[in-house]
């Protein structure tokens, strides 16, 4: 799995950084996503497949 994100999409909720942390963090100046782990596996691809579930403007994706 590999995570894609578009950063002018993103609103800024920070769900994903809420529901997968060793995955995703918002950026300290516009609160937008900022991906930590491009390819996550095991229990952290469980959180980023929630996170993309989650992300109100549907700014994540997940490519295998």
């Amino acid at each position: 799995m590999r995570i894609g994100t578009d950063r002018e999409a993103c609103a800024g909720a920070g769900m994903c950084a809420l529901t997968a942390p060793a995955v995703f963090t918002q950026d300290d100046d516009d609160g937008r996503v900022v991906v930590l782990e491009r390819e996550p596996d095991g229990e952290d691809a469980e959180a980023a497949r929630a996170a993309v579930r989650l992300c109100p403007s549907r700014a994540i994706t997940l490519s295998d």
